[in-house]
């Protein structure tokens, strides 16, 4: 398919080199910056731009990854003048609907990953959620979809919205506590590095067994004098010392209930 990216992030830089490599033409990309465009076309192709009134519009398909906030500003701004076309957004948390009104065929790719521009993803184990508002839709979108992905599922737009909740306790409040234990570890001198094995192998285990059944450390069994030695070493960091003591709760509580 001819495809124009609306959008140059992390998540464009990804989805477009994989489109590209699965045989998809990009013929153009757009950003608000001619810097950042010029940047994902060097590794997709197509022509940059930074005027959005100079979108190609003999593509098949264009698709818009931008942050959310930006999605009502821009999208009539795409749209225009080619409302025939089929529009897709990559977002886990916005509706399909955003494109009511201003397409006629429209649709949603979620690829359910943690991007980095600096970092090439493995498209074909990253699991694709798709959604379409018409037979055209929802064929584009899972042609797409299947061309990079072994783990395609159509999804609704209100059941994505708590898979994309889901993702941020299992990914960003993860990495968020990989911080703060860095935080703690650069302090008295000691690598990251010492937590990567430890890391690794509480990810295995969810791969055998449930979260719940892997969970170990005082608070499943509400250890309170290590926790209260703890908490108090965490006195000079109010928020991670609130953290510490909710997530210890949540912890034994969740236990609890099992």
């Amino acid at each position: 398919m001819k495809i124009v990216f609306i959008g140059a992030g992390k998540l464009a830089t990804n989805l477009s080199r994989a489109l590209l490599a699965a045989g998809h033409d990009i013929v153009q990309v757009y950003s608000r910056t001619m810097e950042s465009a010029r940047q994902v076309a060097a590794i997709a192709g197509g022509a940059p731009t930074a005027d959005i009134q100079s979108l190609n519009k003999n593509a098949d398909v264009y698709i818009v990854a931008v942050k959310d906030s930006a999605m009502p500003e821009i999208l009539p701004l795409v749209c225009k003048g080619i409302e025939q076309k089929v529009f897709i957004h990559t977002a886990g948390s916005l509706p399909m609907g955003i494109f009511k009104g201003m397409a006629l065929h429209y649709g949603v790719l979620y690829p359910m990953q943690s991007f980095s521009k600096e970092r090439a993803v493995d498209f074909e184990e990253i699991p694709c959620f798709i959604e379409g508002n018409d037979h055209l839709a929802t064929e584009t979108v899972s042609e797409l979809a299947t061309s990079i992905s072994k783990d395609v599922r159509h999804l609704s737009s209100e059941d994505r919205r708590y898979l994309h909740l889901a993702a941020v306790f299992a990914c960003n409040f993860v990495n968020h506590c990989y911080a703060l234990s860095a935080d703690i570890l650069l302090k008295h001198g000691l690598p990251f590095e010492v937590m990567l094995p430890l890391i690794r192998e509480t990810a295995r285990k969810v791969e055998q067994m449930s979260p719940g059944e892997a969970q170990t450390g005082p608070a499943v069994r509400y250890d309170e004098n290590v926790i209260r030695i703890q908490s108090q070493m965490l006195r000079d960091d109010p928020f991670a010392k609130e953290i510490y003591e909710r997530m210890s709760l949540s912890i034994h509580r969740k236990a609890m209930k099992k």
